[in-house]
């Protein structure tokens, strides 16, 4: 097992030395340097499990180099060094994220006591963090079921996603399970200890879903006869999921917009603006592009909330998933129906499923596997039970009839199908489909001449 790297900053270059061989006698390695600047440098190009920093120091203080230590590894301990007449600002330095300080004189030995303290409860929290990291895979595994592609592409860039601080656009047809990668998002990531909160922007009229989202004050208007915390504020450190944005208002997108650029929100009625710290997942069925382009969304918000965007397939394009999910939805229905004889489906009756078109996506098949185990009278769910349940098949390759489609419309409409099968991951479809990304991006544009600019990847 390697020995303990300590990382001593004073600019008093000779204190710094002399507290680094003291480390070394004691079993760790340890590096002295004279300024925070160098200790920056040392951060960010060496390992280092510990910083042990003077705070008062010329041009680059111990604030800075405990800002930068917990900007580059966050769970790295750093123990602050101070005289006693700066035990203020060593609080402070606390407040900030600091693991202990110590009054200057001190001894070696007091040093080694809070840093094997430190060292100890850094491991303990590494060890938490990563085991909070595979309970969560395994919990959106149990819940994002499918073996696809598709799926395997969205569980993966879930785990990708989760941690940073950007917005999500979650992309998918109504019931194909975008609310489950929100939940996965949030419970994944730092802020699941905060709340998920959700709010759907088609079911209220624009100045509910107003108050709704930012609160109000008393006598704001008729009825408001108390403030009221908005949804902001009550998924303060958490998430907001914005379920349905495609359908906000435009005026509320304005307002929208401006929380998300500069993180404060004004309750409906009040003078008086609230800084929140909330991360934000939004999700639609809607084409959100072709929604700018018809003046019903804004391009500055579109781009905003499209940082980060997971497309979740239809469930006729993971047509593979569906015994593992059908199953997973009889075992649930039987926990609600306990009294039903029905214990598995013939196959048969898989087939038949897996051939279904399923517009409804995977809600309508849970629905149509809870009235099958509700009305069942039978052990096994046969061909004919699903008759009179299930709508009839149809081909799973468009027809074509009417009127002739322009290519480029054709090849518009397989681009977004090929996107949607490996979730949303550019590189990948293009890939797949033997292009590169820049032709995906003119694929998948409307405009015939293709025209437009290229994608950031």
């Amino acid at each position: 097992m390697s020995r303990p790297s300590v990382l001593i900053v004073d600019d008093n270059a000779e204190m710094a030395r002399s507290l680094a061989d003291g480390l070394i006698d004691r079993g760790y390695d340890a590096l002295g340097v004279g300024s925070g600047r160098e200790a920056i440098e040392a951060l960010s190009s060496q390992r280092v499990d510990a910083v042990v920093t003077d705070l008062r120091m010329p041009n680059v203080d111990g604030m800075e180099v405990l800002a930068a230590s917990r900007r580059l590894v966050p769970e790295r301990p750093v123990i602050i060094m101070t005289a006693f007449s700066a035990i203020d600002s060593a609080v402070e330095s606390i407040r900030r994220g600091a693991y202990h300080y110590l009054t200057k004189p001190f001894k070696i030995d007091e040093l080694v006591i809070f840093l094997g303290r430190a060292l100890d409860e850094a491991e303990v929290r590494r060890e938490a963090v990563a085991l909070r990291r595979e309970l969560g895979e395994e919990h959106i595994r149990s819940r994002l079921l499918g073996s696809s592609e598709a799926m395997n592409a969205v569980r993966e860039l879930i785990g990708r996603v989760a941690d940073a601080p950007a917005p999500v656009l979650i992309l998918g047809e109504t019931g194909s399970g975008k609310g489950l990668v929100a939940r996965a998002i949030h419970e994944q990531s730092k802020r699941a200890k905060g709340r998920l909160v959700s709010v759907n922007c088609a079911a209220l009229p624009e100045a509910l879903l107003e108050s709704e989202l930012f609160g109000h004050v008393r006598g704001a208007f008729t009825g408001a006869t108390s403030d009221r915390h908005g949804l902001f504020a009550e998924a303060d450190g958490g998430t907001l999921l914005l379920d349905e944005i495609g359908d906000m208002p435009l005026g509320l997108q304005a307002k929208l917009l401006r929380v998300l650029e500069s993180g404060l929100i004004r309750p409906v009625g009040s003078a008086k603006e609230q800084l929140v710290n909330v991360r934000i997942v939004a999700a639609t069925h809607r084409d959100l592009r072709q929604a700018v382009r018809d003046g019903r969304f804004r391009e500055d918000l579109f781009y905003r909330l499209d940082v980060v965007s997971i497309v979740m397939p239809p469930l006729r394009h993971r047509r593979g998933d569906i015994p593992e999910l059908a199953a997973y939805f009889l075992v649930e229905a039987k926990g609600r129906y306990p009294q039903s004889p029905v214990q598995a489906f013939s196959p048969g009756a898989l087939e038949s499923l897996a051939g279904n078109p399923w517009p409804g996506n995977v809600r309508e098949l849970a629905h149509t596997v809870e009235r099958l185990v509700l009305l069942g009278r039978a052990r096994e769910i046969g061909v004919d039970d699903l008759r009179a349940t299930v709508s009839p098949a149809t081909p799973t390759v468009e027809e074509f009839s009417g009127d002739i489609m322009p290519i480029r419309e054709l090849q518009r409409r397989y681009a977004h199908w090929a996107l949607a099968q490996v979730g949303g991951h550019r590189g990948r479809a293009a890939e797949r489909l033997g292009i590169d990304a820049k032709t995906l991006w003119k694929w998948l544009l409307p405009r015939e001449d293709g025209a437009g600019e290229d994608p950031i990847e």
